[in-house]
């Protein structure tokens, strides 16, 4: 991904999307293009128009942080709008020193298994709750047994393709699990949105995002809308295993400590409700365990 092309177009969607009446500005006359111009912007966050026209094309080399703060409380960003900002701004903060590619141009892969056997074996205690951990693109790298009840059995996916973009977008199975499909599609798309303006150098990750938008044109549309993440917890309605059944559960991401590039979404039901007693009888069921380990 282009930092500079991301960042532009970024900016262009956060300050066309407000009105001169949400910042407290008077509007003169008809507009031709809608949303505030890059003067009103400027003057909002007290920095030269020239300055923001800079930033806005892409040259956030020489803008300080104090700058990037004030044109974020111009266009009223959300807290996962400002990091995004930051890291577009910033596209070599995160990215650790590479080392030689491969033929075909891509990074050569990690060696060895990209979870931790205890980490697994935390998800197995979770035997009341869906669990999973995915990684820097969405791939679903471990599970445990009861989040292949609830979701879908992720070892049906070849390797390259168990990632939750993959799955969201590609399963139809998925479109009809999920009772608000095209909540989790715009989730799916602001988390990988948001990873790629945090690893913009990752060519792995522009090509995974790539693939989906010439796989999926709901993924291309609604990645064009430059949606960003700014959930790290909320609840979803699923279509039970049962005719009939509705599961509603809460999610939690944990991030592991040493590791920034893995996550770990636990899925809960509220005590006392249907969802919990189903929770309950699907963990009790004796079935053969399958578990993701990491290994690609």
């Amino acid at each position: 991904m282009d930092a500079k092309i991301a960042l532009r177009d970024f900016l262009v969607s956060r300050r066309t999307r407000l009105h001169p009446g949400d910042v407290g500005l008077p509007a003169h006359g008809p507009r031709r293009v809608p949303g505030l111009r890059r003067e009103e912007v400027a003057a909002l966050a007290a920095v030269s128009v020239d300055h923001y026209i800079r930033l806005e094309r892409g040259n956030a080399s020489l803008v300080s942080d104090a700058v990037l703060h004030a044109v974020a409380d111009a266009l009223r960003l959300s807290p996962g709008e400002r990091r995004y900002l930051h890291d577009l701004a910033r596209p070599d903060r995160h990215d650790p020193p590479t080392g030689p590619a491969t033929a075909d141009g891509r990074e050569p892969p990690a060696a060895g298994p990209r979870v931790r056997a205890s980490v697994r074996r935390l998800l197995d205690t979770l035997d009341g709750s869906p669990a999973y951990i995915i990684g820097r693109d969405g791939a679903v790298l471990a599970w445990n047994r009861l989040a292949t009840r609830v979701f879908v059995d992720f070892a049906e996916y070849p390797a390259e393709r168990r990632t939750i973009g993959w799955i969201v977008f590609t399963d139809p199975r998925v479109r009809t699990l999920y009772l608000d499909w095209e909540s989790k599609a715009r989730e799916t798309v602001a988390y990988l949105r948001s990873v790629t303006g945090r690893w913009p150098h990752d060519r792995e990750l522009a090509r995974h995002v790539a693939e989906l938008r010439a796989a999926s044109p709901d993924f291309d549309r609604i990645w064009s809308e430059l949606p960003v993440l700014d959930i790290t917890h909320a609840t979803c309605r699923l279509r039970g295993p049962t005719a009939g059944t509705t599961l509603e559960l809460s999610w939690e991401t944990f991030q592991l400590t040493d590791n920034t590039e893995e996550i770990m979404v636990v899925y809960t039901a509220a005590e006392g409700s249907t969802t919990a007693a189903v929770l309950r009888e699907l963990a009790r069921e004796d079935r053969p365990s399958d578990h993701g380990d990491g290994q690609q």
